[in-house]
Formats: C-alpha cells, sequence, structure tokens
C-alpha cells in the first residue's frame, strides 16, 4: 500500500533530515495535523505518542512513484523500525491525517513503539501544542 508519509520532526521542511531523506524523492509536500497523539522530547528529535486529545503538527509527504520503494526502506532505517521487533524505537502505523482544507487521508506515520512510550508517559518531557517547529 503506498501511502504518503505523515512527518513532524526532524523530517519537516528546515529541519537537518528534510533535505538528506525527502529532497527529490517527493511529490507534495502539504501541512497537515495528527489527531489523537501527542509530542515528547527525544534526544535531538521529537516521538509522537499516540493519546486521546492530542494533535501533532507536521506535514503529509507524498513520494513520488518511482522512489517509494526506497524511501520507505531509508525512513523504517532512519527511524530504527523494525516491523515485530520489541527494540525498535518507533513503529510504522497508518492513521488518518487532517490537511489544511480540512480533507483527511490515510497516511504512515512513525509512532513512538510501546516500550519507548510508556518511558516516556512516565518520565519524559512533552512538548505542549504538538509543534515541534514552535518548542521552547
Amino acid at each position: 500500500m503506498r501511502l504518503p508519509f505523515f512527518v513532524y520532526g526532524t523530517l519537516r521542511p528546515g529541519e537537518r533530515n528534510h533535505d538528506l531523506f525527502l529532497r527529490g524523492r517527493t511529490r507534495s509536500e502539504e501541512p497537515g495535523l495528527l489527531p489523537g497523539a501527542v509530542l515528547y522530547e527525544g534526544p535531538g528529535y521529537p516521538y509522537a505518542v499516540e493519546q486521546d486529545g492530542g494533535t501533532v503538527c507536521g506535514e503529509i509527504v507524498t513520494a513520488l512513484p518511482e522512489a517509494y520503494g526506497e524511501l520507505l526502506v531509508a525512513l523504517d532505517r532512519l527511524e530504527d523500525c523494525v516491523p515485530g521487533d520489541p527494540r525498535s524505537l518507533y513503529e510504522r502505523v497508518e492513521r488518518e491525517v487532517t490537511t489544511a482544507d480540512g480533507r483527511t487521508v490515510r497516511a504512515w506515520v512513525y509512532v513512538a513503539a510501546p516500550a519507548v512510550a510508556a518511558r516516556l508517559r512516565a518520565h519524559g518531557r512533552h512538548i505542549g501544542g504538538g509543534d515541534w517547529h514552535a518548542r521552547s
């Protein structure tokens, strides 16, 4: 299934991994929101943790068809996401995200893996407002 990606941290435009991973591989990038999640500070990058009542700001990135497979592998590697491995930092999940004009689309989102999410809920630093760009 070739879903767009919802990015909310270092893959957003202007952040360090955007040009390294996304430049030349995307057909479109547009602002979006992920409902049902909050952000926590990581060591130089954020984690989205699923939680009712929260919203995370980011971009909906649609890959070029010819770059999709390569990009999926590269992003899984970047996000330390190995499906089924409990040691992974992130899980890639399919979620509904909302575009700036109110449309809802299905997208891949990298959220904190269960063990990481539990640690963050107990001891993590919450990023109020759900926007990595606006963190203080």
